[in-house]
């Protein structure tokens, strides 16, 4: 079968590999229906190995590169491992990329993806989404309704993502929020606040495509840091007060300096992006203003509650997907398009045939 394997920085290549063995117990074998490209592949390839293991193998896993890539996926059980009683053949799943060592203390206690040697489908594991075919823990695995499409299936992951961003922002009905990025992530962190039900969802974006996109989402207002100082206008959206919450989701040096300074006193800042370099924050206008900063991965734990989100009209997949490609244009019209035609692409679908 063909797939997409990470060999180096700048170096995935679309190649014939072996096909996945039956399923072990625990585990099904999942036909792969679409796998969007996530910011994190596209900083994998420019900068990394930032998660994929390269000179040793991972220790739940042992896995190593070269590495098949690919974690936001939507797809079909053809086969089902001896112990496996929550899925059949034939049902719709999406897919948690979270792999834990099941002994720490966080997977205990019901937090893996704070596990202290956690794996991930598509940097850590046996296969990875973009491949034809894939064996997953039937934890990693949830059902998809009837009202879900496979191409909004594998939006699932990332929209997850989001949705427990907000939540561990904690904001009220009378919060104003400011979304820093308006990517995919940022795009969906807008409308995960938004059905939320928020007072006011603020994006800050350059890109015209996805200004718009913003707009189309929900977004009360957009602020172009080329067009005017987001700092002031902010304070003169929030009557001199800054943002209740600010979720950082552009992964940039430049963008978590400016989520930190557009926090209120007492404000809360989470930061989704992710980053190739350590960037720098103003720490003392977080320590004299008492602000609270928390990171936020994955949406671990809360894929039920997204897939029923994700059937609110309000949830815009169509503004969101922007293409769909095979598996042999990933790295030429994928990767380029969606890092250097911003003005094109909010999010990429890949259909791995």
């Amino acid at each position: 079968m063909k797939a997409a394997v990470w060999h180096g920085r700048q170096d995935v290549r679309i190649e014939k590999v072996g096909e996945p063995p039956a399923p072990p117990p625990g585990q099904v074998q999942v036909r792969v229906a679409w796998c969007g490209i996530c910011g994190t592949d596209l900083h994998e390839y420019m900068g990394g190995p930032l998660y994929i293991p390269l000179d040793h193998p991972h220790p739940v896993t042992g896995v190593q590169a070269p590495v098949i890539i690919g974690h936001e996926m939507s797809g079909e059980v053809t086969a089902v491992g001896e112990g496996v009683e929550n899925l059949a053949v034939g049902d719709r799943i999406a897919a948690c990329p979270i792999i834990g060592c099941g002994k720490c203390r966080w997977c205990r206690s019901g937090s893996m993806a704070q596990c202290d040697r956690v794996a991930f489908l598509g940097t850590s594991w046996t296969g990875g989404a973009l491949a034809e075919r894939l064996n997953l823990n039937a934890y990693q695995c949830y059902h998809l309704t009837a009202a879900i499409s496979d191409e909004i299936g594998a939006l699932v992951e990332p929209f997850s993502s989001t949705v427990r961003a907000v939540a561990q922002g904690q904001p009220g009905p009378e919060d104003n929020v400011a979304i820093v990025g308006a990517g995919p992530i940022g795009l969906m962190a807008l409308m995960a606040a938004r059905l939320r039900g928020v007072k006011r969802v603020i994006a800050i974006e350059m890109a015209d495509r996805r200004i718009e996109a913003a707009k189309q989402c929900g977004a009360d207002a957009v602020i172009n840091p080329l067009c005017e100082d987001p700092e002031k206008r902010a304070l003169e959206i929030t009557d001199g007060a800054g943002f209740d919450l600010v979720m950082e989701c552009a992964g940039q040096p430049a963008t978590v300096l400016m989520a930190a300074k557009l926090t209120r006193t007492r404000g809360r800042l989470v930061i989704m992006g992710v980053f190739e370099k350590p960037a720098a924050i103003d720490l003392t206008d977080v320590v004299f203003r008492e602000k609270t900063i928390s990171g936020s991965m994955s949406g671990y734990g809360l894929y039920d509650e997204t897939i029923r989100m994700m059937t609110d009209p309000r949830f815009r997949a169509d503004l969101l997907i922007t293409d769909h490609i095979g598996l042999d244009d990933l790295v030429g019209k994928g990767y380029y398009g969606l890092l250097n035609e911003k003005d094109k692409h909010v999010k990429m679908l890949v259909r791995p045939e």
